[in-house]
């Protein structure tokens, strides 16, 4: 008999790719790139992290998490970045 291989859980990225709990940015980060979030985002939404466990793995607040979330529905990626925010408020 061989030994059954783990399936390791991920969802799809926002580039197309699949995303594991080992891809996700380290929980140190200081510095959030839109691929960052957008890759937190992801893992939220396709069930890879709960909300709590994403908003405290990051030392985010709810109401971070949920707005990162509502820029990318309302502007997709290009909705993260903070050098242009005032233009999709």
């Amino acid at each position: 008999m061989q030994p059954r291989l783990k399936k390791e859980n991920y969802v799809i990225g926002p580039d197309g790719s699949p995303l594991t709990l080992g891809d996700l940015p380290k929980p140190e980060t200081q510095r959030w790139v839109v691929r960052r979030k957008a890759e937190v985002v992801a893992a939220v939404r396709g069930g890879l992290l709960s909300l709590e466990e994403a908003c405290s793995r990051y030392s985010l607040t709810v109401e971070e998490f949920l707005g990162w979330q509502r820029s990318i529905d309302k502007h997709g990626l290009a909705g993260l970045r903070t050098t242009r925010l005032q233009t999709y408020r």
